[in-house]
C-alpha cells in the first residue's frame, strides 16, 4: 500500500505525540507540519526531522499532501477543517468536529460533495480497554444493557495548562473538553443516541491562572463548567454523564460503568487506551478482573490517522468518523440546550456504531 502522506495544522502540545506516534508509523508518512507561529512549525520539523515547515496556506497549497491532521484550537477547527477539504485533502481534526452544529454541518456536507472523509477524535475509544470492553458486551457478558454511568470531574485546566483561556470560551468547558471521549465510548458502546436533557451552570464567572507562564492572569468563563446530562439510547438503555471542572478536590466515582440484566462492567478512563477493566456478575459480591483481548494500551494518538489512511486505500468505512463526531456534538449541544429550554432534545442525528477493532493474536 502506498503511505498516505499527512500534513499536521497546529503545533502546540498535543502535537508532538501525533508526531511521535505517525512519525514511527510504517502506514502513513508526515511531510510537513504548520501553524499560524512560524516558529513553532520549524520547531516541531527540526525535532522530528521532516521536510517541510510551512504557513498554513503552503501545507494547504501543497498537492503532495493527501490527508490533513487538523490540531488548532476549537474555535479555528471548521474553518481549518474547511478549507483543507477546499484544498482536495481529507481531514483528520482534534475533537470537537466544530464549535457549533451548522460549522459541524457544513464540513460533512463540503466533504461529501468533494468525495473526501472527514475524521475526528478521539480515537482512544479504538484502544485495548474501550475494544475489550465492546467485546464483552457483543458476546453477552452483562446480558443486554440497560444503563450506563460517565464521571469526569475535577478542577479546572488553570492550574496545569500554559495557556488554559480557551478551555472557557464559547466551545469550551468541560463537556466540550472531556464529553467528546465519554459519548464516543458510549456510542462504541452502546450505539447512538435518541434524545438528551440536562443541566448546566458556570459556577464560578472568573478563573485565575495558576500556571505559568501566565500565572496570575484572570480569565473571564463563557461556557458552563458544570453540565449534568441524561441520555436515551436508541437501544432503550438510559446514561448519565457529569462533567465538571468545578470539582477541585476530584471525586470517587468510576469513569464509566455499564449495567446489563446479567452483570456490571466497569469500563477504563475513555481519554487512555488501556486500563483495568472489571466485571461482576448477577448474583455475585466480587469484582473480577478481565484480560484485555485487544492491543493499543499506551498512548496510541495518531491511531484514528492510521485507520483512516487504511480505510481509504481498503475503501472500508473509518472508525473515527465525522458522522459520529457530528452526533456526539449535537448531544454536547443538547445537553446545554436542554438546560437553557427547560426541556427534553431530541437528536436530529443518528450513526452507525462503528466496527470493533481485530482482536490481538
Amino acid at each position: 500500500m502506498t503511505r498516505a502522506r499527512i500534513g499536521i495544522i497546529g503545533c502546540g502540545n498535543i502535537s508532538d505525540i501525533y508526531l511521535k506516534n505517525l512519525t514511527a508509523s510504517d502506514k502513513v508518512e508526515v511531510i510537513a507540519v504548520a501553524d499560524a507561529d512560524l516558529s513553532r512549525a520549524r520547531m516541531r520539523a527540526e525535532q522530528y526531522s521532516l521536510p517541510h515547515a510551512y504557513s498554513v496556506e503552503e501545507l494547504l497549497a501543497d498537492p503532495n499532501v493527501d490527508i490533513v491532521v487538523n490540531l488548532t484550537i476549537p474555535k479555528a477547527h471548521a474553518e481549518i477543517s474547511l478549507r483543507a477539504l477546499e484544498a482536495g485533502k481529507h481531514v483528520y481534526g482534534e475533537k470537537p468536529l466544530a464549535v457549533t452544529l451548522e460549522e459541524g454541518a457544513r464540513v460533512l456536507e463540503v466533504a461529501k460533495a468533494k468525495g473526501l472523509r472527514v475524521a475526528c477524535a478521539p480515537e482512544t475509544f479504538l484502544g485495548g480497554g474501550i475494544q475489550s470492553c465492546r467485546k464483552l458486551i457483543d458476546d453477552g457478558a452483562i446480558g443486554t444493557p440497560v444503563a450506563a454511568t460517565g464521571f469526569m470531574m475535577g478542577g479546572g485546566h488553570e492550574s496545569w495548562h500554559p495557556d488554559p483561556g480557551f478551555y472557557y470560551e464559547v466551545g469550551g468547558g468541560p463537556m466540550y473538553d472531556m464529553g467528546p471521549y465519554y459519548l464516543t465510548a458510549f456510542v462504541t458502546l452502546l450505539g447512538p443516541i435518541r434524545r438528551v436533557t440536562g443541566s448546566a451552570v458556570i459556577t464560578h464567572e472568573e478563573r485565575t491562572i495558576k500556571s505559568e507562564p501566565k500565572r496570575g492572569q484572570k480569565i473571564r468563563v463563557e461556557t458552563p463548567t458544570h453540565i449534568a446530562g441524561v441520555i436515551d439510547f436508541a437501544s432503550g438503555a438510559v446514561g448519565t454523564l457529569i462533567t465538571s471542572f468545578d470539582i477541585p478536590a476530584g471525586a470517587g466515582l468510576p469513569p464509566i460503568e455499564i449495567y446489563g440484566t446479567a452483570g456490571t462492567l466497569r469500563v477504563p478512563d475513555p481519554n487512555n487506551f488501556g486500563g483495568e477493566i472489571q466485571l461482576r456478575r448477577a448474583g455475585s459480591r466480587e469484582w473480577e478482573t478481565m484480560p484485555l483481548t485487544h492491543e493499543l494500551t499506551n498512548n496510541n494518538r495518531g491511531i484514528g490517522v492510521i485507520d483512516m489512511a487504511e480505510a481509504i486505500a481498503e475503501g472500508r468505512p473509518h472508525r473515527a468518523n465525522g458522522e459520529m463526531a457530528y452526533h456526539v456534538l449535537e448531544a454536547m449541544h443538547g445537553f446545554h440546550i436542554a438546560s437553557q429550554q427547560d426541556r427534553h432534545y431530541q437528536m436530529a442525528s443518528s450513526c452507525e456504531q462503528p466496527a470493533a477493532m481485530k482482536e490481538q493474536a
